[in-house]
């Protein structure tokens, strides 16, 4: 199709309202502060649609475009500066040439520079699939809802439209970051690089258009690390913060580009602390960044950028209420002391550099060409305690034979608690007291017992020196390299072409390492909790082994151990997209496919699945994905616009949930397959001079996503599970669900220094239909236990994952004089738990025979599945900020300012999410241990809590 035939069929479907005037406005616009021009300055004639935006040399023109006549304000606008109107007046056939316009950075923008980048860092999960509240990064934009969702709303674990991190891609340099085993971006890798990240990037809203990929429903964000794109100065500032750390240092320099065509920008900063707001969670990272640059000549530019974010940190854990109203919400019971230090259990650590290298090329006015490689290298891992260690012993007979294992050393098993001592109806005396002395014991102390670990294991070193209590990392050590090439083409003045072609290859190794004895000299590498079959006197069975071609092999600190494979995944994208432009209607067109392919290799033979079930390289997966998307802004006037987004893509399921258990053996889940989405939202936008306003109606579905759970559950009713109790995995299929809801932003600049604005959100996400699922496991290996039908009744539960209504009101004073303040009331609503599949499937109403419970009552069971609603609260959060400029000698020019944010300043408790649990997952079970029992549940719902009243101040100079 030629562009003559293109132009006809726009012209046909889309006539355009011009006003055929022949005037030419120019000029350009450079950083008030150092005086460099600025690039992507959106420039526009303030109620009508005639806009462009500046070039690399900070110049506009309006060249070409069709100008209305008479008195117009011409305005600037630019995320991180103060935008600047110019009233000009237009007459037929003249040129306005307005020279040097100049932008001052808005001081506001610390807030979302400094404060909400400091909210990326929470963390609300547990385990290596932990979920990251990267929502103030992603969603930092002009848009005054997506701000109260990045700032406010995130405090909350608030994820806009309901989507998952998963649903949102972060690129640098074009290249996507997001891990292939959860699909979600491992922030902690460029952690602590904010004034790199905030100084060039660009965000693109849900799913329109973008440039450098095809993008997804939550958003694209690219992050720009190239070095003549930095706003050239240096910055230095530090932070105090009682949240994730106490204290951060940042300094960095941007050099600009010199005249012999290099520039330079370096950035060095480190983040520290004993604990956050929550109890033992420690802190310890540095940052470091360098991109350099030459530019070969006007049409060719290489750029070099590396970054090494190395990062440690204690985690917590979710809670029961029982553990809440004993420790409160700050309360951690992964840590205890140790030779007077506090020590945490779960230390998650981060290492992973990334070079990546860019060539730019400027084919032409009209083309231009990105090509970029990445090498990404390092360890991500996560400690727990392992208390299966078995040791060798003689018995009084004079037999050799293996013993080991211990209780959960975890202060808040339920063993621990007072509610395991008021067991059933009608306790006695005697159990009253034991719940009253664990009681006192667990408010006194409750915290992890080192003392005790240490102990056991020392007094095994007469008996060979095993120990049965070890702390182990489980890492995953990724190497990933990646290519991609970018096209940027004008193909006229109203129609741009963008398209790129991006390969990456990744070689992911996942084990066991051993990381401290913990007093003890070896550990012997079985599983201790096998089935009793597999340990007899004074051998070991093959069940028992973690890798049968090393039989009872003894391992040390730094060895691997438990478990040992590798996942090879390689993944290829086309995308192309059409934007068109005109003086009515901006809309665009656009299009990706994709293959994917996984293939897990066993280096370790395990003793439940022997030979090819668990050793060498399984079968491989392959997915072949596709999507499309149109959308655009119909432009009534220059204050009311019409936006429509729509989109159909397919995304191949994450690694992580691909196999049955991917420690253990190759087992693919079974039905695997790719995930469909389709997703539209209609949009009404509002602007005046004083008046923002957006109101967007929104509707998502997703089908065919694939959750695969581990849990130990004693209430299984199969006969492949002789006694009921096993560690299982829970893998669900074919999950449908939908997302629908409405969102809007208002501000209104009341005068020219009060700004009053209010946003929100209604929505309604739950699952549309009733899920596959079965139970894999080694205690019945090769085998899948499925229930009655093989479903699970989850039609109409909604989806787990933040506040489905949220609402914001606020106001924010801009002084003249370089100060400001603001404050925001945040209301939050529709909060569920996150509902278990395993308790709503058929095994509910059997017992362990697999014969129908004979007293089940119906509306018992509804109240025992009914899923729980968490409470409705308020958050207040207070912000301000101050800036002076200094001249200093040859009037160079220093900025200094301070930025500080109290969040929830009333400490409203509040909880942000949380599961049920599937221990007691039957009828019968679940009734006794939620309604029968004295002491309330033992195995009650797990809550996660937010932060209480917390400060964050951050003082900075610019130069």
């Amino acid at each position: 199709m030629n562009k003559t035939l293109i132009k006809t069929l726009i012209l046909l479907l889309f006539p355009l309202w011009a006003i055929a005037q022949q005037a030419n406005i120019k000029g350009k616009v450079i950083d008030d502060e150092n005086e460099d021009p600025i690039q992507s300055v959106k420039v526009f004639l303030e109620g009508t649609p005639v806009a462009t935006t500046t070039n690399e040399t900070g110049e506009f023109s309006f060249e070409g475009i069709n100008l209305p006549l008479g008195e117009q304000v011409l305005v600037l606008e630019l995320e991180g500066y103060l935008g600047k109107k110019y009233p000009v007046v237009i007459s037929e056939g003249s040129e306005i040439d307005l020279g040097i316009l100049f932008l001052n950075v808005d001081i506001s923008e610390e807030k979302f520079r400094i404060g909400t980048i400091s909210l990326s860092d929470d963390e609300i999960g547990e385990g290596d699939d932990a979920s990251f509240n990267i929502s103030g990064l992603l969603q930092a934009s002009r848009d005054t809802y997506l701000r109260a969702a990045a700032f406010d709303f995130s405090t909350t674990f608030f994820r806009p439209r309901g989507y998952d991190n998963a649903r949102g891609k972060v690129l640098i340099n074009g290249l996507e970051m997001n891990k292939q085993f959860s699909g979600r971006p491992q922030w902690g890798n460029w952690g602590g690089l904010n004034d790199v990240i905030n100084s060039s990037r660009e965000f693109t809203m849900y799913s329109e258009a973008n440039e450098y990929n095809f993008g997804d429903i939550a958003g694209t964000t690219n992050l720009i690390m190239r070095a003549s794109q930095m706003r050239s100065g240096g910055r230095v500032s530090y932070a105090f913060s009682d949240r994730t750390y106490q204290g951060r240092m940042m300094a960095s320099y941007n050099s600009g580009m010199d005249s012999n065509g290099w520039a330079y920008s370096v950035l060095a900063s480190r983040r520290y602390g004993d604990e956050g707001f929550r109890e033992g969670t420690s802190y310890d990272a540095n940052s470091f960044f360098l991109a350099v640059e030459k530019r070969i000549n006007s049409k060719h530019s290489i750029n070099l950028t590396s970054f090494y974010a190395p990062n440690m940190r204690g985690i917590g854990t979710s809670i029961t209420q029982e553990v809440r109203d004993l420790k409160g919400r700050e309360y951690n019971p992964n840590w205890g002391m140790q030779n007077g230090k506090m020590r945490n259990t779960r230390m998650r650590r981060t290492e992973e550099p990334v070079f990546v290298l860019s060539h730019y090329w400027d084919v032409n006015d009209k083309i231009k060409i990105n090509t970029n490689a990445m090498y990404q290298t390092g360890r991500f891992g996560t400690t727990r305690v392992n208390n299966g260690g078995t040791r060798l012993v003689e018995t009084s007979e004079g037999e050799s034979v293996y013993q080991g294992g211990a209780l959960n050393p975890s202060p808040i098993y339920y063993q621990n608690l007072p509610s395991y001592f008021l067991r059933g109806i009608n306790p006695s005396a005697g159990d009253y007291q034991a719940a009253w002395f664990a009681r006192e014991r667990f408010e006194q102390d409750g915290q992890f017992d080192w003392n005790r670990v240490y102990e056991t294991n020392l007094s095994n070193l007469n008996r060979g020196g095993n120990s049965t209590y070890v702390l182990q990392e489980d890492r995953v050590d990724d190497t990933q390299i990646q290519f991609n090439s970018i096209i940027d083409a004008e193909i006229d003045e109203n129609i741009r072409f963008n398209g790129s072609l991006n390969y990456r290859h990744l070689l992911s190794e996942n084990f066991a390492e051993l990381n401290d004895l913990l007093g003890g000299e070896r550990f012997l590498d079985v599983d201790f909790f096998a089935e009793e079959s597999a340990i007899v006197a004074g051998t070991l069975q093959d069940l028992a082994q973690s890798d049968i071609r090393n039989p009872n092999r003894t391992v040390t600190e730094g060895e691997r151990f438990q478990y040992n494979y590798e996942v090879e995944a390689n993944v290829a994208n086309a995308f192309g997209q059409f934007q068109f432009n005109y003086n009515k209607i901006d809309f665009y067109v656009g299009g990706n496919f994709g293959k994917t392919t996984y293939q897990r290799n066993g280096l370790y033979e395990n003793g439940f699945f022997p030979g090819n079930l668990s050793f060498g390289k399984g079968e491989e997966l392959d997915f072949t994905t596709y999507g499309a998307k149109l959308g655009g802004v119909y432009k009534i006037s220059g204050r009311h616009l019409i936006q429509f987004n729509a989109s159909h893509m397919q995304n191949a399921p994450t690694i992580r949930n691909s196999y049955n258990n991917a420690r253990q053996n190759n087992e693919v889940v079974d039905g695997l397959t790719e995930i469909k989405v389709n997703s539209a939202d209609l949009g009404y936008i509002y602007r005046t001079p004083k008046i923002k306003a957006r109101a967007t109606a929104f509707y998502t579905t997703f089908e065919d996503e694939t959750n695969v759970n581990f849990f130990f559950s004693q209430s299984i009713g199969s006969t492949l599970v002789n006694d009921g109790a096993s560690f299982v995995q829970e893998v669900t299929t074919g999950i449908d669900r939908r997302h629908m809801g409405l969102e809007f932003g208002f501000e209104y600049q009341i005068t020219s220094t009060i700004l009053l604005k209010t946003a929100g959100n209604f929505g309604q996400y739950f699952y549309t239909n009733n899920p596959n699922l079965y139970l894999s496991g080694r205690d019945f290996p090769g085998e899948q236990i499925s229930f009655g039908s093989g479903k699970t009744a989850m039609k109409n539960v909604r989806v787990s994952g933040g506040p489905q209504q949220a609402y914001q009101l606020g106001f924010e004073y801009r002084d003249p004089d370089f100060w400001n303040i603001g404050l925001t009331a945040n209301y939050f609503a529709d909060n569920f738990i996150g509902a278990s599949f395993f308790n709503r499937s058929d095994n509910f109403a059997i017992d362990e025979d697999e014969l129908p419970i004979v007293d089940y009552d119906e509306e018992v069971a509804q109240q025992l599945l009914k899923q729980e609603k968490f409470p409705e609260y308020f958050v207040f959060n207070l912000t301000g900020g101050k800036s002076w400029r200094i001249t200093g000698a040859n009037d160079k020019r220093y900025y200094v300012g301070f930025f500080a944010v109290i969040g929830n300043v009333l400490d409203q408790e509040f909880v942000t999410g949380g599961f049920e649990q599937s221990r007691t997952s039957n009828y019968t079970s679940r009734r006794e241990d939620m309604i029968v029992n004295s002491g309330g549940p033992l195995f009650g719902n797990r809550y996660f809590y937010g932060f209480g009243r917390t400060y964050y101040l951050n003082a900075y100079i610019r130069f």
